[in-house]
């Protein structure tokens, strides 16, 4: 199998570690075998891909989709670093409220699995960063959410203390008062 699956502090959040065939030609690897993936257990069907660039110290987020459209989304850094954050909201979760993060590398290769039920959210560690990451669901205007990045009762430990942050993620709410219907 050319992936390594390793369940975190929050399992159902699931970091993948693909097999890199390197030489001195470059490099190969596999980012998505539906076979490799249900068989551990992650029975997605991915509709969107996306792609986003970040300058050094911008943080996008915490951002979800809300049911009917929730999405999960799978995460990999294709340029520079990134913290990547996962945060559990489904109410009932033994974990809700709860996060985890980890560096994504265009060096290291992991990616991030990221059910339904969590915000979602990055800081860009490099100068510049970009991301690809596949969804569950397509956009949903309607339904689209967030939470704000520095909410005390999530207290998420970014490695920056001022990030760059848009006027619309400044704008969204505290978990306590976010629109969520997500329930464990």
């Amino acid at each position: 199998m050319p992936f390594e699956f390793t369940r975190l502090e929050i399992p159902d959040v699931i970091l993948i570690k693909p097999k890199v065939f390197k030489d001195e030609r470059g490099f190969f690897v596999e980012t998505y075998k539906r076979s490799d993936f249900r068989s551990f257990g992650i029975n997605e069907h991915f509709i969107q891909d996306n792609h986003s660039m970040s300058v050094k110290n911008v943080l996008r987020g915490l951002h979800y989709q809300k049911n009917p459209q929730a999405q999960g989304k799978l995460v990999r850094c294709i340029h520079g670093r990134i913290f990547d954050v996962a945060v559990d909201i489904r109410k009932d979760s033994p974990a809700y409220g709860r996060w985890v993060g980890v560096e994504l590398s265009e060096e290291n290769k992991l990616m991030l699995y990221i059910p339904v039920g969590f915000a979602h959210g990055f800081l860009a560690l490099s100068g510049t960063a970009e991301i690809v990451y596949k969804c569950t669901e397509e956009y949903s205007p309607e339904n689209d959410s967030g939470i704000i990045w520095n909410d005390p009762e999530i207290n998420i430990g970014w490695p920056v203390n001022e990030p760059v942050i848009s006027e619309k993620d400044r704008g969204l709410p505290l978990l306590k008062d976010a629109d969520n219907n997500f329930t464990y």
